[in-house]
């Protein structure tokens, strides 16, 4: 198994069991500055010298980031094609942690290594990542504004036995895929967090779906604003038993212009 994979992953709520990726990371697709032609310019020779983090810096860190870096639009490329993310500014830690990494390159070296059909969708991780971030967590920044809608774009974590202030990992990602739930199941998952969702957050859940079991306990800082038949495509990859694709998703990570 990989340990950097054991000690950094969460389940989403769910078991998981990890193996090693077994195939060298590649690229197959072009990057969003080639695809979109909305890159910003080129990662600078300083972008691309990433700070690690520790847990006593990372807030003061990524708020100095966040101040000179406001940035809230990224697309991921992969060889299904291109994902484009709005960040939300109200998460502003988990922003500015997401397009710091993104603009050093760190999150050219991951890949979607998890695949849940009707769930969710996992990356920013790679055992053939040579970049360090540090070891170091992201406060939660849970918003009630902010559902696990199908199309969310959220940080895992670690569990509540090891994590029980519920801080995000400091670069695995998940974009939500669940399905429509019934009014029922809703009303349970409402009593059980203590959660009143809004007519139209309700709406959104029994029409369009996502996983309110996730609400309150994973931050949920952006979603998906086009490209949604990508993570479809990624979603139908055919897993092994520890839902690991059967061939590795490599991505790549760029900030656009608004």
């Amino acid at each position: 198994m990989s340990t950097m994979r054991k000690k950094f992953l969460s389940c989403l709520g769910r078991p998981l069991l990890l193996a090693a990726c077994l195939l060298p990371l590649f690229s197959c697709n072009k990057t969003a500055d080639e695809t979109n032609g909305e890159a910003t310019e080129a990662t600078t020779e300083a972008e691309q010298t990433l700070e690690p983090l520790t847990s006593e810096n990372v807030v003061a860190k990524l708020e100095e980031f966040g101040r000179s870096n406001p940035d809230s639009l990224a697309v991921i490329t992969t060889r299904h094609g291109s994902i484009k993310v709005r960040l939300y500014k109200d998460t502003p830690l988990h922003r500015a942690n997401f397009v710091r990494l993104t603009k050093a390159g760190f999150y050219d070296q991951g890949e979607f290594y998890r695949v849940v059909k009707g769930f969710a969708v996992q990356g920013g991780d790679s055992d053939e990542r040579e970049m360090k971030q540090g070891a170091y967590k992201i406060p939660q920044e849970f918003n009630p504004k902010h559902i696990h809608k199908r199309g969310a774009l959220a940080m895992a974590r670690y569990g509540d036995e090891r994590n029980p202030d519920k801080e995000s990992s400091s670069h695995n990602f998940y974009i939500v895929t669940g399905a429509p739930v019934s009014k029922e199941e809703l009303l349970a998952f409402e009593q059980k967090h203590g959660i009143d969702y809004t007519p139209e957050q309700e709406k959104v859940y029994l029409s369009i779906g996502g996983e309110p079991g996730l609400d309150t306990e994973y931050t949920v800082f952006g979603e998906v604003v086009e490209g949604m038949d990508v993570v479809e495509k990624i979603e139908q990859e055919p897993v092994d038993a520890s839902d690991w694709p059967r061939q590795i998703v490599p991505h790549t990570i760029k900030i656009v212009n608004e």
